[in-house]
């Protein structure tokens, strides 16, 4: 074998995966299909469940106990490992650190078993730059990205001393820990700045006719909104209504959280900064805003303009919020690919909404305003908390420096709510 990792400290050495854990996934799926999933049962964990920093054992599939015994060398325990080892979740671990049921896992995760290893420090090992890279140079896979489990047993992996092992991981847990908590924060203060918006734009519906006889006025949308449509500009780029309520520049964005169109012609019309864009087919589910961008949309959107001095901002989020709580979903005469449909405009404008006033729109649009600027600057500190976050996992895990004197100031530095 080769010094991959040279120069380690005195008294490390490198070995092989196979040679600390054993190596378990599906192959195939043994003619399971989700027509078999339970309402409750064994739990069957997806790459998902194992994306964030702890486990979810909530949001998750059930199986039959026959098929959870099917499977006895993915029955999961306390210790193991779990590898993404397809798709674009591909390199994402994780370590089962409690078992609140009995649980299994599915064809997309591999289930890493140390015996000579300590667990925890086996999963920062994979999460390491080093491991990372090593598993894009190794993957297969022209469409999907995907992990031989021959290529799993085989990662080079560096073996400090047992008693250093548990040391590195447990320095590794005080200060990644540190760093996720700190990046959850971030994320709290828009979760909590939506939160509050949101209920005061619905208390605005429960005041009105929509929710009680003697309300507050409602009014078809279309007295609210004018659709419009202008022809696409060449070289712009494409603009998405995302479900969760940003409408964005795809590439801006991901590659997932949209209805594709079946239009031939995606390119179909232009959108403004500040339109209300409703995505046709798939607004039930939330792809409902207002444009933080220029571009091009399909077709299969409405794009439309206040009326008057209504503010798009405030417009934007009402139907939104109308949309998930499954208020518009009811005027819907069809229903294509599983989702409502709502393409017909007369259809859709038809709906009654409430009428709220310009001053209480103009202050809650305000504070939806502030959102998309306050995003960006948490996406940018998230983005460096990530990037000190693999540094310093990947210097504690190859002995660049003695975590028992070492506290990961000098990586994480500047990391800060």
């Amino acid at each position: 074998m080769t010094d991959v990792f040279s120069p380690l400290p005195e008294g490390w050495t490198e070995t092989r995966l196979d040679r600390i854990a054993t190596v378990n996934a599906r192959i195939g799926w043994k003619a399971l299909t989700s027509a078999e999933y339970q309402p409750d049962g064994y739990a069957f964990l997806a790459t998902p469940n194992i994306k964030n920093s702890e486990i979810n054992f909530t949001n998750v599939n059930y199986i039959s106990e026959f098929r959870y015994h099917e499977s006895p060398e993915l029955q999961l325990q306390i210790g193991d490992v779990l590898l993404a080892k397809d798709g674009n979740t591909l390199g994402i671990v994780n370590i089962v650190r409690h078992l609140p049921r009995a649980a299994t896992v599915n064809g997309s995760i591999a289930v890493l078993r140390s015996f000579g290893m300590e667990p925890r420090f086996l999963r920062y090992v994979i999460q390491s730059s080093f491991i990372q890279g090593h598993i894009n140079s190794v993957k297969d896979g022209m469409g999907v990205p995907h992990l031989f489990q021959r290529d799993i047993k085989r990662f080079p992996l560096p073996e400090p001393p047992i008693e250093e092992q548990r040391r590195i991981a447990g320095f590794l847990d005080a200060e990644v820990g540190r760093i996720d908590h700190l990046v959850a924060k971030k994320h709290q203060l828009i979760e909590l700045l939506n939160e509050r918006i949101n209920s005061r734009v619905l208390g605005h519906v429960g005041a009105s006719t929509l929710a009680c006889k003697n309300g507050a006025p409602a009014t078809p949308i279309r007295r609210i909104l004018e659709k419009v449509v202008r022809p696409p500009k060449a070289g712009e780029d494409t603009i998405t209504a995302y479900r969760d309520g940003q409408v964005a520049a795809r590439s801006a964005r991901r590659a997932e959280g949209y209805t594709l169109s079946a239009s031939t012609e995606p390119q179909g019309q232009h959108v403004e900064f500040g339109d209300v864009v409703v995505h046709g087919l798939d607004g039930f589910a939330g792809a409902v805003g207002t444009s933080e961008s220029r571009g091009n949309c399909s077709p299969v959107y409405h794009v439309c303009v206040p009326r008057g001095d209504n503010d798009a901002q405030f417009i934007g989020r009402l139907l939104r919020l109308l949309a998930l709580q499954g208020y518009l979903g009811n005027f819907a005469t069809s229903t294509r690919e599983r989702a409502v449909d709502f393409r017909n405009w007369d259809l859709f404008g038809r709906i009654p909404i409430p009428v709220v006033p310009l001053s209480e729109q103009r202050e809650i649009g305000n504070w939806i305003s502030r959102i998309p600027p306050l995003r960006e600057v948490i996406q940018r500190s998230v983005a460096l908390a990530a990037e000190r976050r693999q540094a310093l996992i990947t210097a504690a895990v190859t002995g660049q420096f003695d975590v028992s004197t070492a506290s990961g100031r000098n990586v994480t530095e500047g990391v800060s709510a």
